[in-house]
């Protein structure tokens, strides 16, 4: 239990208590590791398309998609300082030659070749310098300085959105502009209307619908559709506590409880908000320019046709599971389940009677689904596709996160080192139901799922903790499809230097 006075604190600074005492217990007690039986792959619960379906796909998707509701939801909230970690690391490191930094000599040997250097060389030439000068006087922390912070481009608290990242003839881009470019190629519904949804910090949306806006005037004549695009703000309310080591809540200087946001599975309230026929979900630094666009305009027609087509199939069962159905509705809505939606059911299904069965099955084929696109396996750190035993017996198909495994189980770190495949967050989600009611998102993940992490404060060590992954806790009960996707259309940037990759230059 929280001591009273914790309990006055909290409910003063605007939370819940009974929801940080569930916090507290998970600080305590741990999250249940997932109990994955056995990784996904190729025709065990990840689908590869033929490039005859494929054809078909892109042939019907214009028509298909007419009169859809279309939303790009792309997580945009956060500064890149991870991204300039490096960067940071030499402004701060006693011995500044590229010797002893091979990281900032493969930056600064490749200048030229980023999309922002022109943008740094006004900006140092407004203050007096000239970038070829300092690269001969091999003044290196002096553009590091000035493409970081403040007095100059500020890229160290920009989020990543509005960073330059490709080079083009006209206007460099952004990756909100890629996003835009990207939505107009298989993002475009009903009313002409290519319709984005950022989730973005309060510090930034000014920043952003700014820089949007500048876009949309552009983008609007030059293509002559409609740009629709709203934000929204990871909400408060989904903060959690952080405590200090020995769990006790971790106080501020000024007294105060110190609460963090919950990393991107807060964002499901955020999503449950978007009321559309698709929702295709993108992390913001995952684009590519033009000449790389075509395999990711492919697929994403790819995973949303058969999210639409499954639909159909799903739909059509659910009325007819309504209406006293036959044995054959029964067994075949049972097929799809086990067949198509990633859902192996238990052996007591079968003890069942056809009542009873109907009932169980419209509980679990009324639910949001998900088409989720994996790569190729090549060591990246993340989540990846397993099946899942869950409480009731039966095995689902699930995104596990690396830190939700106990590696130190043998047999979960060898069907770990097994997986075949790789969750790039590339997915589109159906969250109406059959009658077209939108569904309370917020009823189908699983609060036994998070993250603790260890992180620090002014010094000060303490744990923090995260909600349900969006793509994994927050979506754990949701009718899954697992397609085989590319490695092309998988090119996040972590590191600025990422940036030097074939894959980002134009």
């Amino acid at each position: 239990m929280i001591e009273e006075v914790v309990k006055e604190k909290i409910t003063l600074q605007g939370r819940d208590p009974k929801k940080i005492e569930k916090q507290i217990s998970n600080f305590k007690n741990g999250f249940p590791f997932l109990a994955i039986d056995e990784p996904a792959t190729i025709g065990n619960g990840i689908e590869e398309i033929t490039d005859a379906q494929i054809s078909a796909f892109e042939k019907n998707y214009g028509s298909v998609t007419l009169n859809k509701e279309i939303v790009k939801f792309v997580p945009a909230s956060g500064a890149a300082t991870r991204m300039f970690k490096n960067l940071f690391a030499y402004l701060e490191a006693e011995d500044q030659s590229l010797d002893a930094n091979p990281f900032v000599r493969t930056f600064i040997s490749n200048l030229k070749s980023f999309a922002f250097y022109k943008d740094l060389e006004e900006m140092l030439s407004e203050n007096g310098l000239d970038i070829k000068e300092l690269l001969e006087r091999e003044e290196f922390p002096t553009i590091v300085s000035y493409l970081l912070n403040d007095e100059g481009l500020g890229y160290g608290k920009l989020p990543k959105g509005l960073l330059k990242f490709h080079t083009y003839n006209d206007l460099n881009r952004t990756p909100v502009h890629e996003h835009f470019i990207e939505g107009l190629q298989y993002g475009l519904g009903k009313d002409n209307t290519v319709r984005l949804h950022f989730t973005v910090s309060p510090e930034h949306q000014a920043r952003f619908e700014e820089h949007v806006n500048q876009l949309k005037e552009k983008l609007n004549n030059q293509f002559k559709v409609n740009f629709e695009v709203t934000f929204s703000q990871q909400k408060p309310s989904t903060d959690t506590i952080a405590v200090n080591m020995d769990n006790t809540p971790f106080l501020e200087e000024n007294g105060e409880i110190l609460f963090r946001p919950a990393g991107h599975g807060a964002l499901l309230e955020n999503l449950n908000e978007i009321d559309a026929d698709l929702i295709f979900i993108k992390n913001i630094d995952n684009v590519v320019p033009d000449r790389l666009k075509e395999a990711t305009k492919k697929y994403k027609i790819v995973i949303a046709s058969i999210l639409l087509e499954t639909q159909t199939e799903l739909f059509d069962l659910l009325e007819k599971l309504d209406d006293n159905p036959s044995k054959k509705t029964i067994s075949t809505a049972a097929e799809l389940l086990e067949n198509k939606l990633g859902l192996r059911l238990s052996s007591q299904f079968n003890s069942l009677s056809d009542s009873e069965k109907t009932v169980f099955l419209k509980g679990k084929l009324n639910r949001p689904l998900r088409v989720c696109g994996m790569v190729e396996n090549t060591g990246e750190p993340g989540g990846g596709p397993f099946w899942v035993k869950d409480k009731d017996g039966s095995f689902s198909l699930q995104i596990g996160e690396t830190a939700q495994l106990d590696l130190n189980d043998n047999k979960v770190a060898k069907i770990f080192r097994s997986s075949s495949h790789f969750n790039p967050t590339d997915l589109v989600c159906g969250v109406k139901d059959y009658k077209g009611d939108k569904f309370d998102l917020l009823k189908y993940r699983d609060p036994e799922t998070g993250f603790i992490t260890q992180k620090s404060k002014n010094g000060k060590d303490l744990k923090a903790q995260e909600l349900p992954g969006l793509w994994n806790g927050s979506m754990a009960d949701w009718n899954s499809i697992f397609v085989e996707v590319p490695l092309g259309t998988f090119n996040p940037v972590k590191t600025i230097n990422d940036l030097l990759r074939e894959q980002h230059q134009s």
